[in-house]
């Protein structure tokens, strides 16, 4: 018995949806860091900009 996942792709094709991305994971970064005070919002804020940071850098390489 096989079983066959697709899994999402760990980011857009276009720089469209690759943008989008990039400004929900800094949001995300920015709540954590309203709460940086609380151990669970450093860690949202650093695995937030961990994410933007790479987000980022797919987006660079996107051409379109």
């Amino acid at each position: 018995m096989q079983c066959s996942i697709a899994l999402a792709p760990l980011y857009a094709k276009n720089r469209r949806d690759g943008a989008r991305l990039i400004s929900s994971a800094l949001v995300i970064t920015c709540v954590g860091a309203i709460r940086i005070d609380h151990p669970i919002g450093q860690v949202v804020a650093v695995l937030g900009t961990l994410v933007c940071l790479y987000w980022w850098n797919c987006y660079r390489r996107l051409e379109r």
